[in-house]
């Protein structure tokens, strides 16, 4: 076995990580599949609401599990053996390439303006889902809802025959919700459909032995959605979060990098443990490398070094890169994760050739800024007018009061931007509370776009503050990407 050398680590770091992809366009697949232990209940189909930020994995692991084959890495992986005896089928979802059964964005806007109410239009995407022949041969969602209302006894009947045909096939029948924050603009109407949607699931849950939904959704909007109907406690005592632990991230980064192709990822393996071939080219890390803070540190320190600099005084690489990372609650993407090293590999390879580790601790600063531009538009796409709150505050500084940001808000009309914005096909849903600046700032806050310290000033994590230009005293500068 011959030693990887720096550029063999070099080129498996830029190779694997490859550029920036989002879950619309990156699905998982047999090889890079990755099963941190934090997630198993997410999978579990009697967990209904599995509530994630964007970026923790929602549409990741919602596409995983509409697959039998990665369905069936998740059972061995999570000793879940149920799972190989559940089918999954989508009742809402962003991907319309398959013939969906649930309405787009626009139908179901459609619907709600035209008085349908949520607890009439869910049970006909259930329907609908179920491939209940009456409803199936309707060509339009409006008649359907028409047809689920008026006949209100068929879908009790329906979820019966269900239930009774996966009993005798002794399997679990899964709904899956997902892109919840895309139903519509108007964050009241938003709310109401996801309260209808979780009376639905419950009801589900309640009336049959083996039909559940799964719905994956943000917690803010999980928070914010009405929850006044009956058994409704049950929602929380069947829901879980998907979080990333620092272990997880590293864990992920070395599992993409030993199941990468090629020479380089071989010498990896072959260099950092006993790795367990599971067949076609997958291998799974050695324990030490997915949970050991000790081992991984060892590990990432022969990719980047011991140091953000030429000493400890710019920080240890291993904590300094993954707390740069993090939003206001602590919580990394994992794509911001792997993309940010990737770039990192990238510009050491163009600028720092001859280093003497992998990855150059300038490499690592600037990549930081475009992992941050990276996030913020992220942010555009699913909560524009919190993206919009920030921009008001350009070249400012922080920390800062919180009656600085509010007249900042008020100086820049950014309650007209906002109610321009939501008319947009682009807007994403609404703040609760668009006139009410503390509660704008207290959303902010829940969704960890900002953090507070002490009861009145306001800090942002890197990660939202460089893309927007916001300087902080000490703190890592901007780089222009």
């Amino acid at each position: 076995m011959s030693e990887p050398t720096v550029h063999d680590h070099r080129a498996l770091l830029t190779q694997a990580l490859g550029a920036p992809t989002d879950a619309d366009t990156e699905a998982p697949d047999f090889h890079t599949l990755f099963t941190p232990s934090s997630h198993r209940l997410a999978l579990d189909p009697d967990v209904t609401v599995v509530r994630g930020f964007r970026g923790t994995g929602k549409t990741y692991w919602a596409k995983a599990l509409t697959d039998p084959e990665l369905r069936g890495i998740a059972a061995d992986a999570y000793m879940m053996p149920r799972l190989r005896r559940t089918e999954v089928r989508t009742g809402f979802g962003t991907d319309r390439s398959k013939d969906p059964a649930f309405p787009d964005t626009r139908t179901i806007r459609g619907l709600v303006d035209a008085g349908v109410r949520p607890d009439e239009l869910w049970p006909a995407v259930v329907l609908n889902v179920l491939d209940t022949p009456e409803v199936r041969q309707i060509p339009n969602w409006t008649e359907r809802v028409r047809w689920t209302r008026e006949n209100f006894e068929a879908y009790g009947r329906a979820l019966q025959r269900a239930d009774g045909a996966a009993r005798q096939k002794k399997e679990t029948l899964v709904l899956l919700f997902d892109g919840l924050e895309h139903l519509h603009p108007d964050r009241r109407q938003a709310d109401l459909l996801l309260s209808g949607l979780f009376q639905t699931a419950l009801e589900l849950r309640l009336t049959t032995g083996t039909l559940r939904a799964k719905i994956f959704v943000r917690p803010d909007m999980y928070d914010s959605a009405p929850k006044m109907f009956a058994d409704a406690s049950k929602l929380g005592a069947n829901a879980t979060n998907l979080s990333w632990s620092r272990e997880n991230l590293y864990g992920l980064l070395f599992h993409k990098l030993g199941n990468h192709d090629g020479p380089e990822a071989k010498k990896f393996r072959e260099t950092t443990g006993d790795w367990r071939s599971e067949g076609d080219g997958r291998y799974l890390p050695p324990v030490p490398l997915l949970a050991d803070q000790e081992r991984q540190e060892e590990v990432f320190i022969t990719l980047a070094g011991p140091f953000m600099g030429k000493d400890r005084r710019k920080g240890h690489t291993y904590t300094w890169v993954p707390n740069h990372l993090q939003d206001g609650k602590g919580q990394v993407s994992p794509r911001t994760w792997l993309s940010t090293l990737g770039k990192a590999a990238r510009l050491t390879s163009e600028r720092y050739a001859g280093h003497h580790v992998p990855l150059h601790y300038d490499a690592i600063f600037e990549s930081l800024s475009t992992a941050s531009s990276v996030r913020v538009a992220e942010l555009k796409d699913d909560l524009g007018w919190a993206a919009l709150a920030l921009e008001q505050l350009e070249g400012t500084q922080v920390p800062m009061e919180a009656s600085q940001m509010h007249h900042a808000w008020r100086l820049g009309s950014l309650a007209s931007k906002v109610r321009a914005l939501l008319e947009s096909e682009k807007g994403g849903s609404g703040p609760r509370d668009l006139d009410n600046p503390v509660a704008l700032l207290e959303e902010l806050k829940d969704l960890g776009v900002v953090t507070k310290r002490g009861s009145d000033t306001i800090d942002l994590p890197d990660i939202y503050r460089l893309a927007f230009d916001i300087s902080r005293r000490g703190g890592v500068p901007r780089v222009p990407v």
